[in-house]
């Protein structure tokens, strides 16, 4: 194998790859990068048995050939490289030898036969979106993914296509996120639930463009693909939450606030909340909701916080405790500048929607902390 290639499209690839090399496997083969030649093509691809992903970029290919190298190594020689043209080599000694002006490293590397294959999908359903809408849609659910593997099912994020549009949820039992954006092609209704470690990865790789995506599910596994790049991931087995069954249709007590506003106040007081000084301890936040304002505020051993501000409320007046980080999650990925927060009782989820949901389609929900009687 004989090749020479930019090094900024070298390391595209190799930035791309290296988000399925495992951290710790029992596999030595699985820490590298397979690397692959076909006519004017380099191919590059990493496997960690659940999320696999390849990518290919065009190249000088002056002698086909693959290998497998150690992804660390490979990546580091390759990110640290001058800015210009560089040869690869396999030699006789099965040695992979890396050119760049003045700079010349020998890597040793493994047998390209022992690396697993990707799986392949017969693609049962699929849909095609901007890479931006589903970057965008990732970031506003993945933060409500539960890092508790005692519910797998909740450690990935629902994807549902209804009537032509797909629905992001994230569940992790004491909150939710949705979200919906309308298909422009017609498709099949269909459901999948990817894992939050597969989509945090695909959330790096896609870019904030109007470029397309294509994801295409099977029984047991999806696959994204763009123009250079295919991530492959298992699904997760399970029931999902029927998530429009919990969502509460009437509220008691609504208010319409400034988004930045409130963020800022839970911010202050979620420095009482979350103090360093009893770093085992987290406090929750008192909301108290009266007419026409709020006042959120907190007390433990390292002090007390209270922020008061004017909202519009409609209905009951209320008090509850919640998670702060909770509330923040949500708050910090919308872009509106009011919302609507509605409420039940003190032990009822609390919503957040958009004040027009022609424009904006989300909805998060947030389980109160029982206060205790005091």
């Amino acid at each position: 194998m004989k090749i020479i290639c930019e090094k900024e499209n070298l390391l595209k690839g190799i930035n791309s790859v290296v988000r399925a090399v495992p951290s710790r496997t029992t596999m030595p083969i699985l820490e590298g990068i397979l690397i692959q030649t076909n006519k004017d093509k380099l191919k590059l691809t990493s496997y960690d048995l659940e999320l696999g992903i390849d990518y290919t970029m065009e190249c000088e290919v002056i002698e086909e050939g693959n290998t497998v190298v150690n992804s660390i190594m490979f990546s580091e020689i390759i990110r640290k490289l001058p800015d210009t043209e560089i040869k690869i080599e396999l030699n006789k000694n099965k040695l992979l030898v890396i050119e760049c002006e003045g700079s010349l490293y020998k890597l040793s590397t493994m047998n390209p036969d022992e690396f697993p294959e990707l799986p392949k999908i017969i693609i049962e359903n699929s849909i095609e979106t901007e890479q931006t809408v589903l970057k965008n849609m990732i970031r506003k659910t993945i933060f409500a993914v539960s890092i508790e593997e005692n519910r797998p099912i909740f450690t990935g994020c629902l994807f549902e296509v209804v009537n032509n549009s797909l629905n992001v949820v994230a569940v992790d039992g004491f909150r939710m996120g949705w979200i919906s954006n309308s298909l422009s092609n017609s498709t099949n209704n269909f459901k999948a639930v990817i894992p939050g470690k597969t989509l945090n990865e695909v959330n790096k790789i896609i870019l904030d463009s109007f470029d397309t995506i294509k994801i295409g599910v099977s029984t047991n596994q999806a696959i994204f693909e763009m123009e250079n790049c295919k991530v492959v991931t298992r699904l997760l087995d399970g029931e999902f939450l029927n998530y429009s069954s919990v969502i509460p249709n009437n509220w008691e007590t609504r208010i319409r606030v400034n988004k930045n506003a409130l963020q800022n106040c839970l911010e202050r007081v979620s420095l009482i909340s979350s103090s360093t000084i009893e770093k085992e301890k987290k406090y929750p936040v008192k909301i108290s909701i009266d007419v026409g304002k709020i006042v959120i505020s907190c007390t433990n051993q390292t002090g007390d916080a209270k922020e008061e501000m004017y909202t519009e409320t409609e209905g009951k007046s209320l008090e509850l405790a919640v998670n702060p980080k909770y509330f923040l999650d949500a708050l910090k990925v919308i872009e509106d500048e009011e919302i609507y927060v509605s409420f039940g009782t003190n032990i009822s989820p609390c919503i957040i929607k958009p004040v027009d949901e022609t424009a904006r389609n989300y909805t998060y929900m947030i389980l109160p902390i029982r206060m205790k009687e005091e």
